[in-house]
């Protein structure tokens, strides 16, 4: 397999932070804040197993390349799927966005909470092919609430729940770490699958993974009446075998992201019921915070302060908060060295 090299180009020291998210691969430098904010997609070319396109020249290739050539997303669920392309991914991705002066002593790396060690492993080693010396995992949720500014390290609870794209990533942080924590993977990404599945079934129409997101992000609703309005959703008509289109309206797309949303709101229940007196009552006093892209979907903090009789806050910027609060980890890095 053909990769871009990349080791031995650095010169002048720098800590490095990634968000290597099933979605979304983000890089963060001190100083220069996010650098890289590119879907993890790669097209390779089958022949001869090298690395053709990745981020969004070849997010825009799905679905539509021919044989010779194939897209692949190297991270399903939070954990790394491809490990050969994952590292080329990283590699390329690194080589074109960090300066060539500048090389990477250390590495913080935002993971999905309860990895086991051999995908903590794949992680470490997919990072470890760029030439760094030191890789160091941090938690979703410890990063998220960095992100969002909250003082992790007193010993006060704070509720933190990431709904990415793989997994969702919950954890009740105090003194830097994780007190309680649970991750389910029930995310965006299995929420396009259910818009996918809904359309074949009700309107005959087989869509892509694009077209779900697309439908998604245009009228996805969480909670009832909170949303209006339709979307022209394009396809192969399954009766016919031919181009076909529908219209959806928004009120439709609420019932197929429900059921993932109740899964989510399920786990953070559990993790509640879980959680030490002392922290819980912190957490009632705070209530929930909430990182994450998907967690911008209309009705999520509803549905979660309903089912949790909690006070709900979504974040600003969601979706950076992840990547924002690794960044800020490199601090302890530093200190530690």
């Amino acid at each position: 397999m053909k990769t871009a090299g990349v080791k031995g180009w650095y010169s002048m020291a720098v800590d490095i932070a990634i968000d290597l998210g099933t979605s979304r691969t983000r890089i963060f430098l001190p100083r220069r804040g996010i650098t890289a904010d590119v879907p993890s997609v790669v097209a390779v070319g089958e022949e001869h197993e090298e690395l053709l396109h990745f981020g969004e020249a070849a997010y825009r290739m799905i679905g539509r390349t021919p044989p010779p050539i194939r897209t692949i997303c190297p991270l399903g669920n939070g954990v790394i799927a491809h490990f050969d392309w994952a590292a080329a991914m990283l590699a390329a991705l690194l080589k074109e966005t960090v300066s060539a002066k500048i090389r990477m002593p250390r590495v913080a790396v935002c993971v999905p909470v309860g990895l086991t060690d051999v995908e903590k492993r794949a992680v470490i080693d997919a990072v470890s092919r760029s030439g760094v010396r030191q890789v160091c995992l941090v938690e979703a949720p410890v990063a998220a609430a960095l992100g969002t500014g909250i003082d992790i390290h007193t010993p006060h609870g704070t509720l933190v729940v990431d709904i990415g794209g793989g997994t969702t990533d919950m954890a009740v942080i105090s003194l830097c770490d994780a007190a309680v924590s649970r991750s389910v993977r029930q995310a965006g990404q299995v929420m396009d699958e259910a818009i996918i599945q809904y359309i074949r079934e009700q309107h005959h129409l087989l869509i892509g993974q694009r077209t779900a997101e697309s439908v998604k992000q245009q009228i996805g609703c969480i909670v009832p009446d909170i949303r209006s309005g339709e979307c022209c959703v394009k396809g192969k008509n399954l009766l016919t075998g031919m181009p076909g289109q529908v219209t959806v309206a928004a009120e439709e797309i609420t019932a197929p992201l429900q059921t993932t949303a109740q899964a989510i709101t399920g786990c953070i229940r559990e993790l509640l019921e879980a959680t030490p007196p002392e922290l819980m009552a912190d957490i009632e006093a705070e209530g929930i915070v909430l990182t994450g892209g998907s967690a911008q979907l209309p009705g999520f903090d509803r549905l979660i302060q309903q089912a949790t009789g909690l006070s709900v806050r979504i974040a600003e910027q969601p979706d950076l908060c992840v990547i924002n609060g690794c960044g800020r980890y490199l601090r302890f890095l530093r200190k530690a060295a």
